[in-house]
């Protein structure tokens, strides 16, 4: 089923995301009493405080915001496959999910238009959509799913699909990535690294090339759930880049 999906109607994408604030004691006090309500199931050490934990912030979208979306397309030029790839960033997370929500809003006028992430029902989706609320942007129609049918919500996750069914685990990108021969997004930093990279070494573009990266691999991952080769490293193109620098 999934070979009849023609995979130029998939919009792949990933974010990157870090806490609202570079440090607890930043948060105004009402958020500051919230999130020591959140960490009390944070914390892997009760001796812990809530600011120590408070790295963690920015998986949460009610604590954190997006930094960075990145995108990709698959199309053909005399039937050989490339990847286009285009990042949205901006320390304007409103400006960010307003850029990006105008070309979902276009690329949703596609017959039988998907979004694929990696583990994105379970993150990049909702959490789009919790801050485009949040920040008072229009929900495109692929992001406003209440209501709607499960075979009407048009996403695919690359996590669901290695599933098979089990619901018992989490399995990495890296992971898939490494046991399929595709190149690991994760040769400079991780997930992890995002907040410290962002707040205070100032690099969003380091930040922007390992959020592409995680966009290529999804890319690469479902070619391979397709039986089909991996697209060459020559056939990948960047689009300009909309955002700005961190502030």
């Amino acid at each position: 089923m999934l070979n009849e999906v023609n995979i130029e109607n998939i919009l792949f994408l990933d974010i990157e995301t870090v806490p609202a604030v570079p440090v607890y004691s930043e948060l105004p006090e009402v958020m500051q009493q919230l999130w020591d309500k959140k960490a009390l199931f944070i914390k892997k050490d009760e001796n812990q405080s809530s600011a120590e934990v408070f790295d963690r912030a920015g998986i949460y979208a009610e604590f954190g915001k997006v930094i960075c979306i990145s995108v990709g397309f698959v199309f053909s030029r005399k039937k050989v496959p490339y990847v286009r790839l285009k990042s949205f960033y901006n320390s304007n997370e409103q400006q960010l999910l307003e850029e990006f929500g105008e070309l979902l809003r276009k690329f949703g006028q596609r017959k039988g238009a998907l979004m694929c992430a990696h583990n994105g029902k379970e993150f990049d989706f909702p959490y789009i959509a919790r801050r485009m609320l949040i920040n008072g942007v229009s929900l495109p129609g692929m992001l406003n799913v209440a209501g709607k049918k499960p075979w009407e919500v048009a996403f695919l996750d690359t996590m669901e699909l290695w599933k098979f069914g089990d619901h018992k685990n989490y399995t990495s990108l890296h992971l898939l990535a490494t046991i399929f021969g595709i190149p690991t997004p994760k040769d400079d930093i991780d997930g992890s690294m995002v907040a410290e990279v962002y707040y205070r070494q100032h690099d969003i573009d380091r930040i922007v090339t390992y959020c592409e990266k995680d966009v290529l691999t999804i890319v690469q991952l479902l070619r391979k759930y397709r039986g089909e080769e991996l697209i060459p490293a020559e056939n990948i193109e960047r689009a300009s880049q909309s955002g700005s620098s961190v502030e």
